[in-house]
């Protein structure tokens, strides 16, 4: 009989703890890595000021040039989240860490879930940090509580969708060094988007595309929460949300099971 069956845990029960444990080993291993970790909260905050201070000046957009750009910054926050996560599970398997829990009795997808949940958690407190460093800069966001509950859960939702993009990218790649790469194409995505300049100044070929992608409609939406304005983008950015998080699960799903085997 297991540990497990002992103590009277079965089912989801076993499953969220074994997740909690593999959400603490990532967290730890995050933390050994203080370079890695510096470098994700802090690059978002120099783009930004990159941005602000560099190239506001030139582009033209209604109010504050900051305004406008803090949700772009925001989903670059994503990006950069999502490179650390997938070098952390190409490392995984690389090293035999999965072989190695395949021989525990624990739940099959616990150490995915858990490097998701660590991703999410730093990418929310690089989120966070760019929020607050936005205000010091001038960042005035009108929106109320409900407006920021709103903007914070499409925040999340994004957020974890890409989490599970980066999983699945890093199952995916032969190395750590792979898996980096292979996120260097959700980093550039914001760029083609509305995150730093209005779409309808770009070409009519590039716009069609700057348009009709996830990024768009999540900062559009962001950035009508945080003005205080009706978030007319809201349903596209949780369906976009919604739907990578589940092709990310799936792919990582089936991706695990094999590389696992």
């Amino acid at each position: 009989m297991s540990t497990r069956r002992i103590r009277g845990m079965s089912g989801p029960a076993t499953a969220c703890a074994d997740t909690v444990v593999m959400f603490r080993r990532a967290v730890r291993h995050t933390l050994r890595s203080r370079d890695t970790l510096l470098i994700s909260l802090l690059l978002p905050v120099l783009i930004m000021l990159l941005f602000v201070y560099v190239f506001g000046g030139a582009i033209q957009v209604e109010g504050p040039y900051i305004d406008y750009v803090i949700p772009g910054i925001i989903l670059l926050c994503t990006g950069f989240g999502a490179s650390i996560t997938a070098t952390a599970v190409a490392t995984d398997l690389r090293t035999g860490a999965v072989d190695r829990f395949r021989t525990l009795p624990i739940y099959r997808q616990a150490l995915l879930a858990g490097h998701v949940g660590e991703g999410v958690a730093r990418n929310m407190i690089a989120v966070a940090l760019v929020l607050l460093v936005g205000v010091l800069l001038g960042f005035h966001p009108r929106a109320s509580l409900l407006a920021w509950l709103g903007a914070l859960a499409i925040i999340a939702l994004f957020v974890h969708a890409i989490t599970w993009i980066a999983v699945a990218l890093g199952l995916l790649a032969q190395n750590p060094e792979a898996a980096g790469g292979f996120t260097y194409a959700i980093m550039f995505i914001p760029y083609i988007s509305s995150a730093f300049v209005p779409t309808a100044s770009m070409p009519t070929w590039l716009r069609g595309f700057a348009d009709h992608q996830p990024a768009t409609p999540v900062i559009d939406t962001l950035r009508d929460l945080f003005t205080g304005a009706d978030a007319g983008s809201g349903a596209s950015a949780v369906l976009w949300s919604v739907g990578l998080a589940a092709v990310g699960y799936v792919c990582a799903a089936v991706l695990f099971a094999r590389r696992a085997r």
